[in-house]
């Protein structure tokens, strides 16, 4: 059995769908199932069980001997929600007593951390663990993420393999039921598709003309790749980015995506909303030199060939992977 949480989310949905691919079809899906518009995720994947976020751990305490693998990829994503207890429940103490089990019952673990741990970038964006200490996250998600982090860092005792994975601006299909969080990608679609033209913010950073705001955008079938890859690896434990290590604009995003709807480019400059104004990342790039250290060498695909993918094969006909 292979546990995935957050199934029913984005990325957890997508690694199931991979997983369901390589002939792993003995998938545990935790998460919290009433939300009826992420169910779609989930249709035509074979899954063994769904058990509720709540009821997991005492499952995984009556079925611990036959799990070969766990992917924490469930936690709150929002980055507008500044209520800290729901971080510190869903972010940090469950990801906590995640570990603990997989330290009891020997289960290897790839979790989710993020980019947003960076915050402004003031150190760069490199993985190296000694650095981790002194991030400055904008939000109490980035925070949450961080600490996670930084707990694990200072733990004795480990799974005998973890990897925690630091996710940068993730893109692609499933992300239908996200709503505001959704990918700039998704949001471009819509509104093109609705208006025939887009709107992007404004830059309010002199450094930065309007458009130029400069993001790793990696597709989300590259981070699944990475994720199996993990899985079968199982060496050189430590927290990674996972980014495609190539900053790209927004323009660069917002004219591929008329290009892959076949539509000619109009665009509109916003104000960035004032409640993110001051917590925005204008240049986030990876340093993947740390992955391909421990032999990752597949190709991580372009801004260009990620979204031409997304576009055409699950946006136009309204698919999920």
């Amino acid at each position: 059995m292979i546990i995935v949480t957050g199934a029913t989310g984005f990325i957890g949905s997508c690694l199931i769908s991979r997983l369901n691919q390589e002939n792993f079809n003995a998938i545990i899906a935790v998460d919290d199932f009433s939300r009826a518009d992420k169910l779609a995720n989930l249709e035509g994947k074979r899954i063994l069980e769904r058990i509720d976020r709540e009821q997991f751990f005492e499952w995984l305490d009556g079925n611990y001997h036959e799990i070969e693998f766990l992917f924490h990829i469930g936690a709150r994503t929002d980055t507008t929600e500044f209520d800290r207890s729901i971080f510190e429940h869903l972010n940090v103490e469950y990801s906590k007593k995640i570990w603990a089990k997989c330290i009891e019952y020997q289960i290897p673990l790839v979790y989710a951390s993020s980019a947003a741990t960076y915050g402004l970038g003031e150190l760069g964006y490199d993985d190296n663990e000694s650095l981790i200490p002194q991030l400055k996250p904008l939000n109490p998600y980035g925070e949450s993420k961080n600490e996670f982090d930084k707990w694990v860092l200072e733990q004795e005792k480990h799974p005998f393999f973890w990897a925690g994975l630091k996710f940068f601006n993730v893109y692609g299909p499933n992300e239908y039921h996200k709503d505001r969080m959704a990918s700039v990608i998704y949001h471009a679609f819509c509104q093109i598709k609705q208006k025939g033209s887009m709107k992007l913010f404004r830059s309010h950073n002199p450094n930065f003309a309007d458009g130029e705001q400069m993001r790793d955008f990696i597709y989300v079938k590259d981070v699944i790749d990475v994720c199996v890859f993990l899985m079968h690896h199982r060496r050189n434990s430590g927290i990674y980015n996972l980014g495609s290590g190539k900053a790209r604009t927004f323009l660069d995003l917002a004219n591929n995506t008329f290009r892959a709807m076949g539509v000619m480019a109009e665009i509109e400059f916003v104000d960035t909303p004032e409640d993110i104004r001051d917590k925005y990342q204008y240049y986030t790039q990876a340093s993947m030199s740390k992955l391909r250290s421990i032999g990752y060498d597949q190709h991580f695909q372009t801004l260009e060939e990620g979204i031409q993918d997304y576009v055409q094969n699950y946006l136009m006909p309204g698919k999920h992977l």
